[in-house]
């Protein structure tokens, strides 16, 4: 499943894909294959991505479009 959440959040916050990789502790061509949904997203990395921007794993997910209010 393609995140494309995981893009414009990454791209928003003026980051690379090394940078998030480097934070997941993965290689910079795994997290481009999360964000194209060529690989799945492991639940621990998706849930330190929501701790990390400070936003819901459903919002990531698409299953949202509600932010924290102190956004």
């Amino acid at each position: 499943m393609k995140l494309k959440r995981l893009r414009d959040l990454r791209e928003d916050h003026d980051l690379t894909q090394a940078d998030i990789a480097q934070l997941l502790h993965v290689s910079s061509r795994t997290y481009a294959r999360y964000e194209s949904g060529e690989r799945s997203i492991p639940l621990e990395q998706l849930i330190r991505l929501a701790n990390y921007y400070d936003l819901s794993v459903d919002y990531i997910l698409g299953r949202t479009n509600k932010k924290p209010i102190n956004k």
